[in-house]
């Protein structure tokens, strides 16, 4: 049986200017090890949680050992905060943790 994990990642209140394009990673030791069938989904937590992914998130995320790297994460709008979910497996277990970053000018 595999104990309870904290979904949320354990950076808490990251920001991010709207003018910037940043690479976040993961990594993934508190729920296993070897992440592989990575998909990872960002939303706007303002307006009920609707799908921007396509918008704001731009490449494809990889990893090495036990590190997600993300995709870019960029052409935010001000104000807004964002949900980024990473979905990935290790073993045979499925996983999904998740951080917000809060867009600022």
């Amino acid at each position: 049986m595999v104990d309870r994990i904290q979904r949320e990642v354990k950076e808490r209140g990251l920001r991010q200017g709207i003018e910037e394009e940043i690479i976040y990673s993961v990594t993934t030791t508190p729920w296993g090890s070897s992440p592989t069938d990575i998909t990872v989904k960002a939303y706007d937590v303002d307006d009920d949680l609707t799908d921007v992914s396509s918008t704001v998130l731009s490449g494809s995320a990889s990893a090495n050992g036990d590190v997600i790297s993300l995709p870019t994460l960029k052409s935010l709008t001000a104000g807004k905060l964002y949900r980024v979910e990473v979905k990935f497996t290790s073993g045979s277990q499925i996983f999904e943790c998740f951080f917000e970053v809060e867009a600022e000018r």
